[in-house]
């Protein structure tokens, strides 16, 4: 682990403290969660009923295979925190035939830890992380009624009180948040949202959706020319296999995947730039992001943005 990036945002040089969050380079976690997923547990809801019917007969042989595609992580989120992520995509969803109003995270199947005590152990953290910044992106939400939802945003008020920052703070700078004692960014796709003003919109995930580490700097590449959101937004550098080429390819798996495509990928990520520019990236995410060296990576992009005096930052950004 690298200790190093534990406090990485304390650690910025001051000239940046004043920088829009939506203008650093943040690591992320693409399906942060997905290091526990329970092999016995249901298949998500969204999946189709052939691919059911299939799991249903051939249980012994699908479980293996969704399991090592369907991992993207081998890190506790208490350890993606240290090593530097701050950005987690958390998909969640309650369980079909569950009686329990417990939720879950998924990944085509659930896990076996449940969100509540997850998050508990991300705001034990920031208890002792007081100026690192987290942006919790929650998603997807399968079998959730509008009282669920109700529920589940009651506990996540009362769990992360006062370090929640609610969205009419417009401009949101290390400095700013540090001032007002806001640690958790709170993104929640859904209408439900609308009603608490803690709760962030969506925001923007650039996936690629392709096989090979070509075809997703390719994807990418077309995304920057267009331009960057005004807000938050995520680039994906991870890797996605369809169901041909995991049931023609038997002896690989998403982890052997990511590996082999590292190289090429960290090649141009160092070329990337954070800031205002309309080429600009801010939140970039990856799979395994523990033993490959994501975070350090995205965190030294920074360096990119010194040389502006402060007079020069604060005219750029209007602050």
């Amino acid at each position: 682990m690298d200790h190093g990036c534990q406090d990485w945002m304390s650690a910025l040089p001051q000239e940046l403290w004043d920088i829009p969050l939506t203008n650093l380079a943040i690591p992320g976690s693409h399906d942060a969660m997905s290091y526990c997923l329970d092999i016995n547990s249901p298949l998500v809801r969204s999946e189709s009923d052939c691919f059911r019917l299939l799991d249903g007969l051939f249980y012994c042989f699908t479980r293996p295979v969704i399991f090592k595609w369907a991992t993207t992580q081998d890190k506790s989120i208490e350890k993606q925190l240290s090593m530097g992520i701050r950005f987690f995509d958390l998909r969640i969803a309650h369980k079909p035939n569950d009686s329990s109003s417990d939720l879950y995270f998924t990944h085509v199947i659930y896990t076996h830890i449940t969100v509540l005590e997850t998050l508990f152990s991300v705001a034990t953290w920031l208890e002792s992380h007081p100026k690192e910044i987290v942006i919790l992106a929650c998603s997807h939400f399968e079998g959730m009624d509008d009282r669920c939802h109700e529920s589940f945003i009651f506990h996540l008020k009362k769990l992360f009180g006062s370090k929640l920052c609610p969205r009419k703070e417009s401009v949101l700078t290390l400095r700013s948040l540090w001032a007002s004692g806001y640690q958790v960014v709170l993104s929640y796709d859904s209408q439900t949202a609308e009603r608490h003003q803690e709760l962030w919109p969506d925001i923007p995930y650039w996936w690629a959706n392709q096989r090979t580490a070509q075809g997703v700097i390719s994807y990418l590449d077309r995304k920057k020319d267009l331009g960057r959101p005004d807000g938050f937004f995520v680039s994906g550098l991870n890797l996605t296999a369809d169901r041909y080429y995991i049931t023609t390819n038997p002896k690989q798996s998403l982890r052997t995947l990511t590996f082999s495509s590292w190289e090429c990928l960290k090649k141009w990520l160092e070329e990337q730039v954070p800031g205002s520019d309309s080429k600009s990236l801010n939140i970039i995410a990856g799979d395994f992001v523990g033993p490959l060296p994501l975070c350090s990576l995205v965190i030294a992009l920074n360096q990119k943005l010194l040389g502006k005096n402060a007079s020069q930052i604060k005219k750029e950004y209007q602050l």
